[in-house]
């Protein structure tokens, strides 16, 4: 297996496309299993060019190839992580550890105690994942329009 570099992607970045097919493809298994629908189907390359100026992204690449990302929004007092998405060939290798792994270092050296997340009710497996890395549950939230709560906040403590 070839190694898996980190980079970080800024707004210029040649590649949005692929980076945005990217976290479709890694999203898609959601389809139909979640309500409402991933925000990822609401992204573009603009908007992800947006996203990219706004938080820090991280893409990860093997060879040429794009493997997996993560965006981090700063927030008060820690970093929220989203669209961690790994190139669903690929899932099993530990890539999205790494990416979970590059995300705290960061936190960490901007002084933040913690990060947070969300992931949907449904998906149990991402919740059973996040909670093996150190994640715990601190609330759940609805989304507009439904009266039973659709998302789970999990939370890792980084000191």
């Amino acid at each position: 297996m070839p190694p898996v570099t980190l980079l970080r992607v800024s707004a210029d970045f040649g590649r949005m496309e692929a980076l945005l097919d990217l976290i479709m493809r890694s999203f898609a298994y959601m389809n139909g299993v979640i309500d409402p629908p991933s925000s990822a189907h609401r992204l573009t390359v603009e908007s992800l060019r947006e996203k990219c100026e706004a938080e820090i992204a991280i893409a990860a690449q093997e060879d040429d190839r794009l493997a997996g990302c993560v965006f981090l929004a700063e927030r008060a007092d820690h970093f929220y992580l989203g669209k961690l998405a790994v190139d669903p060939a690929l899932q099993g290798r530990g890539i999205g550890r790494l990416l979970m792994q590059e995300a705290e270092a960061i936190a960490v050296a901007a002084g933040k105690p913690a990060i947070e997340l969300q992931t949907r009710i449904e998906l149990t497996g991402n919740q059973a994942a996040f909670a093996r890395m150190g994640f715990v549950e601190t609330g759940r939230t609805a989304h507009a329009g439904f009266n039973r709560p659709t998302s789970i906040t999990l939370r890792k403590a980084l000191r």
